[in-house]
């Protein structure tokens, strides 16, 4: 999916027209319908406005990954030591072995509390 099917899925999700997002972003409806439409992209600086806008990442407006996680929500703190981001990078430097373990310990924990 390109940005400009990004832009637009989300602006649906969103339930809001052209024309609020481009108020928001101080550009003309054009504009956005060109984005929407892959004849222009945004500059870095309006591809930064659009993640805070929709709440995203913009790696995944540029389509670098499908996780759809907030900034806000990986610098979430777990614990006084480890963030989302750090839980999430902890866990890529496991062996294979270990991240299986941990999936096992996971669901386990999930069971008890169900």
């Amino acid at each position: 999916m390109n940005i400009g099917q990004k832009i637009t899925k989300l602006r649906v999700e969103k339930g809001i027209y052209q024309k609020e997002l481009a108020v928001y972003l101080n550009l003309s409806i054009g504009t956005i319908s060109n984005y929407e439409q892959g004849v222009h992209y945004p500059d870095l600086n309006t591809l930064c406005k659009i993640a805070t806008f929709f709440n995203v990442t913009t790696d995944y407006l540029l389509d670098r990954t499908d996780y759809r996680c907030s900034p806000e929500t990986l610098g979430r703190r777990l614990t006084k030591n480890y963030t989302v981001a750090d839980l999430v990078n902890t866990t890529l430097e496991l062996s294979p072995q270990d991240i299986n373990s941990m999936i096992d310990f996971v669901k386990f924990l999930k069971s008890k509390n169900s």
